[in-house]
């Protein structure tokens, strides 16, 4: 028997597989990035995940419909701020439709130009290494040129469309 050549053709519905993804808890970020004309561009953002360590490879993934698109498509840099429990309103700020996202919000150029945001728990400067397009997003794979963390920050969390803080669970221990 030959192993199947293509997914079998499903009648899913967005609302269940939106509902079922949000049983993972995630972190939340905030992708920036600063436009050819100097505009800055940011999104929240938790389809966040490592993929190398040799080279240092992480991926996010961004909707064909956003507004970012077509700057994050075409730089050569962008940051992935790791938000702190303690930056919730930066989270929402940067997840809404707002004239101007970046009013009150404090950052700093990184080495190559992308915004950094004061007091997440990590940033992560990185190359536009590639791009792909899946379903109805896109997926971007960058190379970290340059990290920071800020050590003992407490992680915001995403889980059930819903923000939460940490609480440690005590057991054995035991990883991924």
């Amino acid at each position: 028997m030959s192993p199947p050549t293509a997914a079998v053709a499903t009648r899913l519905s967005p609302t269940t597989f939106r509902a079922a993804l949000g049983m993972f808890a995630t972190g939340v970020t905030v992708v920036t990035a600063r436009a050819a004309n100097g505009q800055l561009v940011g999104l929240t953002a938790n389809s966040f995940n490592s993929v190398s360590l040799d080279p240092p490879l992480v991926l996010w993934s961004l909707s064909g419909r956003s507004a970012s698109l077509a700057v994050l498509r075409a730089g050569t840099h962008y940051a992935i701020n790791v938000l702190a429990a303690d930056q919730l309103e930066v989270a929402q700020r940067f997840a809404a439709p707002m004239r101007d996202r970046w009013a009150g919000v404090a950052w700093q150029p990184g080495q190559a130009g992308a915004p950094l945001i004061e007091g997440a728990a990590a940033r992560f400067e990185c190359f536009n290494r590639s791009r792909y397009v899946e379903g109805d997003h896109v997926i971007f794979v960058g190379q970290v040129e340059h990290c920071d963390h800020r050590a003992g920050a407490a992680p915001l969390l995403f889980h059930g469309g819903r923000y939460y803080t940490e609480h440690e669970v005590r057991g054995r221990p035991s990883g991924p």
